[in-house]
């Protein structure tokens, strides 16, 4: 079985990202091989996890990790074979919570998947772009198609604290519909590659 997380980027509260990652999950439900019970799709909220910036004394690639909640971070991550990430744009980038998430590990994230989704003023695109080349560094696929949300087009909302009601268009149903079936595909490709190494452990407290 192929397991696919939704990782909601943002951790703002009232963060519209959270009615992205609601309807990526419900929409991927409906794929062919989740309905035949071959790949599974899960969401994973950054916030959840409450990582402080980064505070591990020895680099990721080591895998030597000290703290709990890097051991918890990793568990999740090494437990899935590919990735979509939910990610706004924050001043041209990525949110500073989804690159400190991603940093704490290395090996967990190597021979997967990743398709993104992007929401903002600009759909989120300038984000997705920085997101291509830190998933390249980490060995990850990421994969051509992906979905742009703008927060004028397809969200419903009443003030600038108003989470929003996201309202995609048909055109974007068909976007994450071509994006999951490249991920799940990159997934099933690259199982060989993970299946010939063994993902690094979280060092002993003993």
């Amino acid at each position: 079985m192929i397991r696919i997380a939704v990782i909601l980027g943002s951790t703002r509260p009232g963060r519209r990202g959270a009615a992205v990652a609601r309807w990526i999950v419900a929409e991927a439900g409906r794929h062919p091989d989740a309905v035949a019970g071959d790949v599974v799709v899960e969401p994973v909220d950054l916030a959840d996890f409450d990582l402080p910036l980064l505070d591990e004394p020895s680099p990721a690639r080591f895998g030597d990790y000290r703290n709990p909640h890097t051991r918890r971070w990793s568990e999740a991550v090494a437990s899935f074979d590919g990735f979509v990430f939910v990610t706004p744009e924050y001043n041209h980038s990525m949110p500073a919570a989804l690159k400190n998430a991603i940093d704490y590990l290395c090996e967990e994230w190597q021979d997967k998947a990743a398709g993104f989704v992007g929401y903002g003023a600009d759909g989120g695109v300038r984000a997705i772009e920085h997101l291509r080349p830190v998933m390249a560094e980490l060995r990850v696929a990421d994969v051509q198609a992906q979905v742009t949300l703008g927060l004028f087009a397809d969200f419903e909302i009443e003030s600038p604290t108003d989470p929003g009601r996201l309202t995609p268009r048909p055109h974007q149903q068909e976007a994450l519909a071509g994006l999951l079936d490249q991920v799940i595909a990159w997934s099933r490709a690259l199982a060989p590659l993970r299946a010939g190494r063994r993902v690094a452990q979280p060092a002993s407290t003993g």
